[in-house]
């Protein structure tokens, strides 16, 4: 690491704890949502980066929903927050058992209203009661239905079956989103070279049906032309 990229994570560790802490003071998840925003946007504008919504006019003005997404970079969840910043839709990310025991994640995952999702448990009841109390509770679902992060050369990899099964399971909506800009890319730029005027584009794509039988991978794909 060069000392441009070392400065940038000793700020980004020290304000995601930061965040993390205030997190866990938080009253109530309307104080968490604002939060996350206000972390997103601090991180984000450090970098120099913007973010622009196409189509703004698919965003829900209410409801509960499962929120899908393309995943290429580390910023991605911060992306998705400042798009639906003037939403009231509030989500609860589905968070892997590695990021709630992360030095660098694991107090803000902790505190920022996430589902616990452990691979490696014996069976998955816990985690679906878990987003079924979520959703009784009038709140949304984020999700990257990829599972992981996508490091090929590719906008977008394969989905797994878990995040339909969440839609079917709630009956939730679907609502699809795709980080247009390779995001990781635009993070690497911010970084190493402190580019100014650094832009990333995030399209609203239009609500799935949970009942809709084509397989989620290909209706978002043809939703955003992929």
């Amino acid at each position: 690491m060069n000392l441009k990229q070392i400065s940038m994570a000793i700020y980004a560790t020290y304000l995601t704890n930061k965040y993390g802490f205030k997190l866990k003071k938080a009253k109530d998840k309307k104080e968490k949502k604002a939060l996350r925003i206000e972390y997103s946007e601090t991180l984000l504008s450090k970098l120099n980066i913007e973010i622009e919504v196409i189509n703004k006019q698919n965003i829900p003005r209410d409801g509960k929903y499962l929120l899908i997404s393309n995943h290429r970079s580390i910023i991605d969840p911060l992306i998705i927050e400042i798009a639906l910043k003037n939403s009231p839709i509030h989500g609860f990310w589905v968070s892997k058992k590695e990021l709630y025991n992360s030095l660098f994640f694991g107090t803000f995952t902790r505190n920022a209203n996430s589902i616990l999702l452990d691979r490696e448990a014996a069976n998955m009841s816990s985690f679906f009661k878990d987003t079924k109390e979520v959703v009784n509770d009038g709140d949304s679902i984020f999700i990257f239905p990829e599972g992981t992060r996508n490091k090929e050369n590719t906008p977008l990899s394969t989905f797994k079956d878990g995040a339909r099964l969440i839609a079917i399971k709630n009956r939730l909506p679907i609502f699809p989103v795709f980080i247009k800009t390779n995001a990781n890319e635009i993070l690497k730029d911010a970084i190493n070279n402190r580019t100014k005027g650094l832009k990333i584009e995030i399209q609203i794509g239009e609500i799935i049906d949970y009942k809709d039988k084509t397989p989620l991978e290909e209706n978002y794909r043809k939703l955003f032309n992929i």
